[in-house]
């Protein structure tokens, strides 16, 4: 019984495999060989994609920020950076803090100017990014919300405002 099973298999695939040959023929019209060549408009040598550009950072030179902790020069935790805000022409403007609050509670988020901010061993994980304003400072800022006009906290003296063009 095996046998005649496998027998009928076989024989279905051989009759699928022939159908499917004699049906790419029937699709393909016999052209001589000189009729496809003069037929075929010449291929237009496409040129390669130039090679990108590659520039290698050194582990101690650069790191991520988001997720870093941010604290005051007086080691007041001052919460999370959880984004960077960057103005039309690509230049980042600031960082989002995740202030206060306890596991995520009671949390809101403020805007610091990026020039605020001091990163000094960005490669080493354990060692914490610097704001130059206290906690009493942020605590005073307003909350960050998308699609409302952003307020900056900047250092004394060092912040521009942006202008629309």
């Amino acid at each position: 019984m095996r046998a005649s099973r496998w027998f009928i298999l076989a024989s279905l695939l051989v009759a699928l495999v022939a159908v499917a040959s004699h049906a790419e023929n029937e699709a393909q019209p016999a052209v001589p060989a000189t009729a496809a060549k003069e037929a075929a408009p010449p291929a237009a040598a496409k040129e390669p994609d130039p090679p990108p550009s590659v520039t290698v950072i050194a582990p101690r030179e650069a790191h991520g920020v988001l997720g870093r902790d941010v604290h005051s020069p007086a080691d007041e935790d001052m919460g999370p950076i959880v984004d960077v805000i960057v103005d039309r022409t690509g230049t980042v403007r600031a960082a989002v803090i995740d202030f206060g609050g306890f596991l995520g509670v009671g949390s809101r988020k403020i805007v610091v100017d990026w020039s605020a901010l001091h990163f000094g061993h960005v490669a080493d994980k354990k060692d914490n990014i610097t704001l130059e304003l206290t906690k009493a400072q942020v605590a005073a800022a307003p909350e960050y919300k998308e699609d409302t006009p952003i307020v900056v906290l900047g250092a004394a003296g060092n912040l521009e405002p942006f202008e629309e063009h």
